[in-house]
């Protein structure tokens, strides 16, 4: 199975960067399931139905989410009605929506999507690696799901690293989000899981992680607030990774993606 994971969409540059080339990536590289992190789409800050629904016809099979999942407000109500769209499954019992679910892919496969939030420098939310545990109990690899990809949305690298070690062998991808910066760690681990530590955005990089500079220098020059954050609107890169399974589930390539905009390229070679 191919699958392509793309990394935090941050704004109107983001989402453009989606709507002009994920059509093409999915027939060029025969791709059967997509992810997409959409916790920043709506002008940095969350996610609405329409731009959910956006992602959804350009080419995306599940969306995921993180610690901005409720900054527009009307996602706590249209999260209820759709299934595709996935918060961390580590929120208090009672948050609506889900933390996970299984998705059909193209190729008729059954794929397994948690979304997973960490907690050192984050909001103090339940055991990430409990609430992983519970989902990958409740849907074994190559028992429930033909794979299984897990969206650490977390600060550290640490923990990402470990969700990573914690699941391996029992997941096809972990794929760390947040920091919006892509990792140089691609790697299959030794019991076969697939992992970068950030996918990196989709987003202008000519910016402070997404937003135009000149706010965030302010407040880290001056300690002074000037205004509210917004997305910058250059040319985006879209950022991912790209991973291949075997027929047990377990990764068999993992590759990083960088199309467009002013980050140095980078494509998955085996499927050229």
């Amino acid at each position: 199975m191919r699958i392509l994971f793309i990394g935090d969409v941050v704004g109107r540059a983001g989402r453009a960067a989606i709507a002009e080339q994920l059509p093409a990536l999915r027939d060029r590289w025969k791709l059967d399931f997509v992810v997409i992190n959409g916790e920043n789409a709506a002008g940095g800050f969350g996610i609405t139905e329409s731009i959910c629904d956006d992602f959804l016809a350009a080419g995306a099979d599940c969306v995921t989410l993180g610690n901005h999942a409720w900054d527009q407000r009307e996602a706590l109500v249209f999260i209820q009605r759709q299934p595709r769209l996935i918060r961390p499954a580590n929120y208090p019992p009672g948050t609506p929506g889900r933390g996970a679910n299984l998705f059909e892919a193209r190729d008729g496969a059954r794929v397994l999507v948690m979304n997973i939030m960490g907690r050192v420098f984050m909001d103090p939310l339940d055991d990430p690696f409990a609430a992983a545990e519970r989902e990958l109990e409740a849907c074994p690899l190559g028992m429930a799901c033909d794979a299984a990809i897990i969206d650490i949305h977390a600060e550290t690298s640490s923990e990402k690293c470990a969700m990573g070690h914690f699941a391996d062998g029992r997941a096809s991808l972990v794929v760390g989000t947040h920091t919006h910066i892509p990792t140089a760690d691609a790697q299959i681990l030794p019991g076969g899981t697939a992992f970068q530590s950030d996918a990196g955005m989709t987003g202008d990089y000519d910016s402070v992680i997404g937003m135009n500079k000149a706010e965030p220098l302010q407040r880290f020059t001056r300690r002074i607030s000037s205004g509210r954050f917004e997305p910058a609107d250059g040319p985006a890169t879209l950022c991912g990774v790209a991973v291949e399974t075997r027929a047990d589930g377990l990764a068999s390539m993992i590759a990083p993606v960088r199309l467009g905009g002013r980050l140095k390229p980078a494509i998955p070679q085996e499927w050229e």
